[in-house]
């Protein structure tokens, strides 16, 4: 028996329709802080195709990482919008390729330009703070094509696969990242840490005075903490669990400093280090479903972490201060699969690291947006959330009177922080 609708009329005349009206949002932000504007100063060089000004392609690489369009190939549904060319302040929308061939160029000549750019706007996002935390973490971006410089490495998803590696350091009061790097993925982390520290050190406002440094165990490394030092800044790094640093573990006296958790400290010099450092182990009894990310070294029921540092905090405070590393993690997380960081655009390495400088500008850009415009529940938020409340919104774009007026469906859940956004970028006064 038939069923389903009978009298069904299907049309494709709908004027002025958009499910992106949240752009709206970003641009007008874009414009309180004067991306555009900053961007075609700071940014120059020859351009073969004059309809898009510098300014406007790098706006047109942005826009897909905030709505969700992380691949070039996945834009093309804004070339055909309308609404979104007139809510962004763009003439239209380029072509996939031509998105491509800006990118190569981009790399070649402008990307050293933006990252200069990038940093003024990260010192000035700082603040005037006394103290700066870094969490340093790196990733590993699986490659599935003959991109060029992809190694084959550790990858505990995709073993066997080529890959690219990116160090990134975090600061952990604002959640900016602060700097980050891009090499093949075969590198050493030890390697290429050191002048990654150097540059995020070299780019500190003068009043801070204290900087703290949390890292896991792929950082610990004798050449790291001694670069730290120079700087006279602190630490509390993950050390790796070697067979003479697991011998001293059962002879030592632990004390109980909160419930279910032992602490206890020892003066110990690693091999080839040029002196003793502070360790302390913290001892948690093994739980009856430990998780699938658990790493720690585990014995007589007890597992264990110890933590080199020169911070003169008690155990209990140092363990809790490293611990809050985590959220540099998520960040990580929430960059590879939210923010596209893991899509691979080109073949070339440099072209690929050049689109890994822009990733990073539109965490922080969305990261400042949150902190500066957005209600205070949604300060927090992943991009997927705020996609979902804000930005990939259906909309209609109408003319009354000749004025533009943004529709919104009128049961749309997210239609009060809309409006709450719109009334705290009009009352925001340009940060740079």
């Amino acid at each position: 028996m038939h069923r389903g609708p009978r009298n069904l009329r299907i049309t494709a005349d709908g004027v002025g329709l958009t499910q992106f009206a949240g752009v709206s949002l970003i641009e007008h932000f874009f414009q309180r802080i004067g991306l555009r504007g900053a961007l075609a100063d700071h940014i120059r060089f020859a351009q073969r195709n004059n309809r898009y000004s510098i300014s406007e392609s790098v706006e047109a690489l942005l826009y897909p990482l905030v709505l969700g369009l992380g691949r070039i190939e996945t834009t093309e549904p804004l070339r055909h919008n309308g609404v979104f060319h007139y809510l962004a302040g763009l003439p239209g929308y380029p072509e996939a390729t031509s998105l491509r061939r800006f990118l190569d160029r981009f790399a070649q000549r402008g990307r050293n330009f933006l990252v200069k750019l990038h940093d003024a706007w990260r010192a000035a996002m700082l603040g005037q703070p006394t103290q700066a935390i870094f969490d340093l973490d790196s990733t590993v971006l699986t490659v599935y094509g003959r991109q060029e410089r992809a190694q084959v490495a550790y990858n505990p998803k995709k073993r066997g696969r080529p890959s690219y590696l990116p160090l990134l350091c975090f600061e952990g009061n604002t959640q900016d990242c602060w700097e980050g790097s891009y090499h093949p993925g075969r590198t050493n982390v030890s390697t290429i840490t050191v002048p990654l520290l150097e540059q995020a050190f070299r780019k500190l406002p003068v009043p801070i005075r204290e900087v703290r440094v949390r890292a896991d165990s792929a950082f610990y490394d004798h050449e790291i903490i001694e670069c730290i030092e120079g700087k006279r800044a602190f630490y509390a790094i993950v050390a790796r669990l070697t067979r003479p640093l697991k011998n001293r573990l059962s002879g030592l006296r632990y004390h109980r400093v909160a419930s279910g958790v032992w602490a206890a400290e020892f003066e110990y010099c690693p091999l080839r280090w040029p002196g003793p450092r502070r360790f302390v182990v913290i001892r948690r009894p093994v739980p009856e479903e430990p998780s699938a990310q658990l790493t720690l070294f585990q014995m007589g029921g007890y597992t264990y972490q110890a933590l080199v540092t020169n911070l003169a905090l008690q155990p209990l405070n140092l363990w809790r201060f490293y611990n809050q590393r985590a959220r540099a993690e998520l960040i990580i997380r929430e960059l590879k699969y939210a923010y596209a960081l893991g899509k691979i655009p080109t073949d070339d390495f440099r072209t690929n690291e050049a689109f890994f400088q822009i990733v990073l500008l539109a965490y922080n850009l969305l990261n400042w947006f949150k902190r500066l415009c957005a209600p205070p529940h949604l300060q927090r938020a992943t991009l997927q959330r705020l996609r979902q409340r804000l930005f990939v919104v259906p909309a209609q774009l109408v003319r009354p009177g000749g004025v533009p007026t943004l529709r919104l469906p009128a049961n749309h859940p997210g239609t009060r922080d809309f409006l709450a956004t719109v009334e705290h970028i009009r009352k925001l006064r340009a940060p740079f």
